[in-house]
């Protein structure tokens, strides 16, 4: 199976903001920024699977009318850091999340792991009469899944992995 893994484009919030979950609108320049990326997917797919947030789902419903949005592709839950500047988390809950992002949990949220195994759980439940499925998602999911089909370990997915917004990944998927 084919699987386009598409990261939403440019959302409207201020660099330095912690804003995982948070529902945050697109910037203005959306409709440039989502041609570029119907320019590079397919015409059309089997199935078009998207995060409920709206910056994913607003591309998603440009590339097609049929979608299912599923919560195991929303980004990271950052919990009670969510729309904070991220210099104004207090020290004694932030660092313990640097020093082990994969496995500690941001604070009241949930962790990379974490992150990840309801984003895999989502891919083992897809069909497999599937060919081509496109997905509308978020960085930190791609880069989690990414790491998933390729055997990487997760610390690392955010060395090997440059995700711009718009950005596209195919991946040859076999369940």
């Amino acid at each position: 199976m084919e699987i386009y893994l598409i990261r939403h484009t440019t959302p409207d919030i201020e660099k330095g903001i912690c804003y995982g979950q948070s529902d945050i609108p697109l910037k203005n320049s959306f409709l440039k920024e989502a041609e570029k990326v119907l320019r590079a997917i397919p015409n059309s797919f089997d199935k078009v699977y998207s995060s409920p947030l709206q910056r994913c789902t607003q591309l998603a419903n440009l590339i097609s009318q049929d979608i299912t949005r599923d919560k195991r592709l929303m980004e990271l839950d950052f919990g009670s850091w969510e729309l904070k500047e991220w210099s104004d988390i207090p020290n004694n809950e932030i660092q313990p999340w640097y020093d082990d992002w994969v496995n500690k949990p941001a604070y009241k949220g949930e962790s990379y792991q974490e992150q990840q195994s309801r984003a895999v759980e989502f891919i083992e439940e897809i069909p497999n009469y599937y060919s081509k499925i496109a997905i509308v998602t978020h960085s930190g999911v791609i880069r989690s899944l990414w790491a998933h089909f390729n055997n990487i370990e997760l610390k690392k997915s955010f060395n090997s992995l440059t995700i711009e917004y718009g950005a596209v990944l195919k991946v040859v998927y076999n369940a």
